[in-house]
């Protein structure tokens, strides 16, 4: 029953639906769903005398993750803002320890990969179709509709608000503005990191399998993350995609060694090299004095002295707002843009190593196991992706993002020896 709850969770992702327990409050149902499942794990255990934890330094990773967030509230200006920090933490970490638990060996694993390519790849298609819209009804009348009536049931009427009042759905590009896809989600960041985690996942389904429908999820997958116009999200696909190559082409014959050099010089012509609006903004990641990229050098440049001052325990988790703005209202969207900065400047200096050794970690397990099955090799392309790309954004508190990311961790554990079943 847990492990069929997980792969329902699987699909449910990328189209949960935000409850609104009170006046003003957002509560993404992923959060309930997860803590539900948590405690039914939790009660089987205990009724079987038995509970089981991945063990090995990575479960050890997080759960020394996890106290220092804890052990930073000590250390808030703000107690209320950290203890709603902690609260959606722990109610998405749980997934970790209950995936480690249930998906047991490999055959557990695709069925689960299976599920999360397939919504995943629904969630991409809406996007494109978003993006294309554009261009039939107009951006102001796209625009209109998805804020007023696309996305309010996803992410719940104030969280709504409070995206629309700090807009990132558009890009200007050359003089000419357009929309970016964004599907069901908050922005395209946190769209592109859902993406580019999946994205490798349909590429080594089809290797291992031969079934062109995973390539053809793989190219919509990509197609949509490009749409997305996050400058990050391109960064990160690059690097993951530089990992999969040396790591893994190597070992396929040489019918799918052309099939991938030829899907990634036509990616690498089409989206970055022809002139269009996305190989300018990709172009522009690397231009020091465009606008938004000198912004984001001064945000970072904040996080680092923030770090500094106080660098064992930080401003205390969900606190950073204040620090740079004492005024600030806890839905103002302050923060470093830099998942590593961000984790320093709350939680203290050695917290932010505590998570770079964790994505490092899984990395380098992900990589010893593709030696045995390819699909680790999506995995390992999967997490270098979202840790390149968190060197500009933070994906940590998107639920969405957390919950794929922490299942796909959650793989690190399996034993590929396990039977099958």
């Amino acid at each position: 029953m847990l492990f069929g709850l997980l792969l329902f969770l699987s699909l449910y992702l990328p189209f949960q639906i935000a409850l609104n327990p009170a006046e003003g409050v957002d509560l993404a149902s992923i959060r309930v769903l997860i803590i539900a499942i948590f405690l039914a794990w939790l009660a089987s255990g205990l009724k079987n005398k038995k509970i089981t934890f991945g063990k090995n330094p990575q479960t050890l990773l997080v759960a020394s993750f996890l106290f220092l967030n804890i052990f930073s509230i000590f250390f808030a200006r703000n107690p209320e803002w950290s203890a709603r920090k902690l609260l959606f933490l722990f109610s998405i970490f749980p997934l970790y320890f209950v995936a480690s638990a249930e998906i047991k060996n490999t055959l557990r694993m695709e069925k689960i990969i299976r599920c999360l390519i397939f919504s995943g790849t629904a969630a991409a298609a809406v996007g494109i179709g978003q993006f294309l819209a554009q261009f039939v009804f107009g951006l102001e009348a796209v625009y209109g509709f998805w804020a007023a009536y696309a996305v309010p049931p996803f992410l719940g009427r104030s969280f709504t608000e409070a995206v629309l009042r700090n807009p990132s759905w558009l890009v200007n590009i050359s003089g000419a503005t357009y929309l970016r896809a964004t599907s069901f989600f908050p922005d395209p960041h946190m769209f592109s990191y859902y993406l580019g985690l999946l994205a490798p996942l349909a590429l080594v389904l089809f290797l291992k399998n031969k079934k062109w429908l995973y390539l053809a999820a793989f190219f919509v997958l990509m197609i949509a993350d490009a749409l997305t116009f996050s400058r990050g999200g391109y960064l990160g696909l690059f690097s993951g995609f530089v990992v999969f190559w040396f790591s893994g082409v190597s070992r396929l014959n040489m019918k799918y060694k052309f099939l991938i050099s030829l899907a990634a010089v036509v990616l690498l012509i089409g989206l970055f090299l022809i002139p269009s609006p996305i190989s300018k903004r990709f172009s522009s990641s690397f231009n020091l004095r465009e606008g938004s990229n000198r912004g984001r050098i001064e945000t970072w440049n904040q996080a680092v002295e923030v770090a500094r001052d106080q660098p064992f325990f930080g401003t205390g988790i969900g606190n950073y707002p204040l620090a740079i703005k004492p005024t600030a209202d806890y839905r103002e969207p302050i923060y470093a843009h830099n998942t590593y900065l961000d984790i320093a400047a709350e939680t203290g200096i050695a917290n932010a190593f505590v998570w770079i050794f964790l994505m490092f970690s899984f990395t380098v397990a992900f990589l010893k196991k593709s030696k045995e099955d390819i699909i680790f090799l999506g995995c390992a392309a999967g997490v270098v992706i979202f840790s390149v790309h968190s060197l500009f954004e933070t994906a940590i508190y998107s639920p969405v993002v957390l919950a794929l990311l922490l299942l796909t961790l959650s793989f690190g554990n399996i034993d590929t020896n396990e039977k099958n079943s």
